[in-house]
C-alpha cells in the first residue's frame, strides 16, 4: 500500500499493477483498481505522464488519455505543475453537476429552479390508494417483475417495437442500469449539448467520455451525430421529447434522419452501439410519441417515466428494448432491489386507466402548454431568442449567468444556472454546433409559473 502524501515511482506502480493492456482504457482500469482497493491511498502523487509512458513503451498521449478518463471518473486530479494525485474524496465519486443543481433551502417568492412538476397539477392519489390491496403480499420472490395488467397497458401505449418491457425505480435507475450493461471504462457516449447533468455525472462514474452533440428545436443534430459517430461510441443518450433543459422535442422526420445516420455508421464502420432514450415527460408533452426504435428496434432502449405526469415520488419508469439486454438488466437487478413494489405498480396502473386521473393529466398538459407559450411569447417580444419549448422547462439565453442569478434572487425569483447542463466546457468542440454562442444560459421551470 502506498500511503497519502507519498510519491509513487514508476517501478513501484508497475509492481502493483500488471498493465498488460497498454491502451488508455487498460491503463486507466488497472490504476482505478489500485485506487478502489486501497493500494493507492488518497493524496498519493502519481508518476508523470512521460515517466510512465517511457516505462510502458507507449506514447505520452496514451497515458494522458488514461489520466483524463480517471479524472472524469473522480479518481485522480491534476494540480498543474505539482503533478497528478489520487483524489482525497475519490471514494465518494464526483456527481458534481447533480450537487450543483441542488437549490438552497432559503425561501424565495417564486422558485423556478427545481425542474419538478406543479404539485397542484398531479392527479389525486386517494382513489387509487383506496383500491390497493390492504396487504403487502407477494406470491414469490421470483415472480414476474411487472404485474400483467400494467405490462399490457404499457405495451399498448409503447411508441415502437420492444421485445421486452419492464418497470424499474425511475428514469435515472433505468438509464444507469442500461449504461452499466453497455458502457465500459474508457468508452465514449454521445450526449446532447446542453443535456441533463446527472447523465454526465453517471458517465464520469463509469469512467466514460461524453461526446457532445448540439441540439436545436427538433433535438440532436444529424450532422453533429455523424461527426460524433466517427469516434466509435458505445452508446447514444438522448431525450426524444421535452428535452431537459431546452424543451426541444424530436419530430418523426428528425428521428428517421438520426436513425439513418446511425444505420450508415453501423454498416460502414461496424459500430456496435445502443441508443438510450429518456422520455421523461411523455404524458405531459404536447408532441406525439417518437422513438428511434421505430427504425432501429434492435438497438434502442426506450425509457418512459411517470414522474412529471403522475408524481416524482412514485419512482416508477418503464423500460423497453431488446430482450437480451433487458434480461441482463433485470437479472442484475434481482441481486439488488429485485423488483419495483407491486403496490406502487398497482397505483400506477389505476392512474393510467382511471378516467378522472386521465383527465387530470390531460389538464396538466394543457396548463403546461399555456404557461410555456405565455412566457416564451413574452420573452421573444422583448427580444430574448428563446426556443419554442415542450414540457415544463425553458432554456433562456442571458448575457451573464452569474449576474442573472443574483438579480433574479434579489427580486425573489430563483432559476437554475446553466453551467451544470453543459456537456462541453467553454471553447470545447461540440459536434453540429453552427457557431460559438455568445450567450450564457439559465433554465427556467415554466411549469411552476401559475400566474403573472
Amino acid at each position: 500500500m502506498v500511503r497519502s502524501g507519498i510519491r509513487v515511482d514508476v517501478s513501484e506502480l508497475t509492481s502493483l499493477a500488471p498493465f498488460a493492456d497498454t491502451t488508455p482504457r487498460g491503463i486507466a482500469a488497472d490504476l482505478a483498481r489500485l485506487v478502489n482497493n486501497g493500494e493507492l491511498e488518497a493524496g498519493v502523487r502519481l508518476p508523470t505522464v512521460r515517466e510512465l509512458a517511457s516505462s510502458l513503451g507507449v506514447s505520452p498521449a496514451t497515458i494522458s488519455q488514461a489520466w483524463q478518463a480517471l479524472a472524469r471518473a473522480g479518481l485522480i486530479e491534476s494540480r498543474g505543475r505539482a503533478g497528478s494525485f489520487v483524489r482525497r474524496d475519490a471514494s465518494a465519486g464526483p456527481a458534481m453537476r447533480m450537487r450543483g443543481m441542488a437549490p438552497p433551502d432559503d425561501p424565495v417568492r417564486l422558485d423556478l429552479s427545481r425542474g419538478t412538476p406543479d404539485p397542484l397539477l398531479l392527479p389525486a392519489l386517494g382513489p387509487a390508494l383506496s383500491r390497493v390491496s390492504a396487504r403487502a403480499d407477494v406470491g414469490s420472490y421470483q415472480a414476474e417483475p411487472v404485474i400483467p395488467a400494467l405490462a399490457a397497458v404499457l405495451r399498448r401505449s409503447w411508441p415502437g417495437e420492444a421485445e421486452s418491457i419492464v418497470v424499474v425505480d425511475g428514469a435515472l435507475d433505468a438509464i444507469s442500469r442500461t449504461l452499466e450493461q453497455v458502457v465500459r471504462f474508457g468508452d465514449r457516449v454521445v450526449v446532447e449539448h446542453p443535456g441533463f447533468p446527472p447523465f454526465l455525472d453517471l458517465l464520469d462514474l463509469l469512467g466514460a467520455e461524453a461526446v457532445p452533440v448540439a441540439i436545436d428545436e427538433q433535438g440532436m443534430s444529424p450532422e453533429g451525430l455523424a461527426v460524433a459517430l466517427r469516434r466509435r461510441p458505445a452508446a447514444i443518450l438522448l431525450q426524444p421529447r421535452a428535452q431537459n433543459p431546452t424543451g426541444a422535442s424530436m419530430t418523426p422526420a428528425r428521428a428517421a434522419a438520426l436513425a439513418g445516420v446511425i444505420r450508415s455508421a453501423v454498416d460502414e464502420h461496424g459500430l456496435d452501439l445502443v441508443v438510450v432514450e429518456d422520455d421523461h415527460s411523455g404524458l405531459i408533452s404536447t408532441e406525439g410519441d417518437v422513438t428511434l426504435g421505430t427504425h432501429l428496434p434492435d438497438r434502442v432502449v426506450h425509457v418512459r417515466s411517470f414522474s412529471k405526469s403522475h408524481g416524482p415520488d412514485l419512482r416508477i419508469a418503464a423500460v423497453g428494448g431488446p430482450r437480451d439486454l433487458i434480461g441482463r438488466i433485470m437479472a442484475r437487478r434481482m441481486l439488488g432491489p429485485g423488483w419495483t413494489s407491486r403496490m406502487l405498480q398497482s397505483i400506477l396502473l389505476d392512474l393510467l386507466t382511471d378516467g378522472a386521473a386521465i383527465d387530470a393529466v390531460a389538464e396538466a398538459r394543457r396548463a403546461y402548454y399555456t404557461r410555456q407559450r405565455a412566457l416564451g411569447d413574452a420573452l421573444r417580444s422583448r427580444g430574448i431568442p428563446v426556443m419554442h419549448a415542450d414540457g415544463i422547462n425553458l432554456w433562456m439565453p442571458v448575457l451573464s449567468e452569474r449576474s442573472t442569478l443574483v438579480q433574479l434572487a434579489a427580486a425573489g425569483i430563483r432559476v437554475a444556472g446553466g453551467t451544470p447542463f453543459l456537456a462541453a466546457a467553454n471553447g470545447s468542440p461540440v459536434a453540429g454546433a453552427q457557431r460559438a454562442d455568445r450567450h450564457e444560459f439559465v433554465r427556467v421551470t415554466v411549469g411552476a409559473v401559475r400566474e403573472d
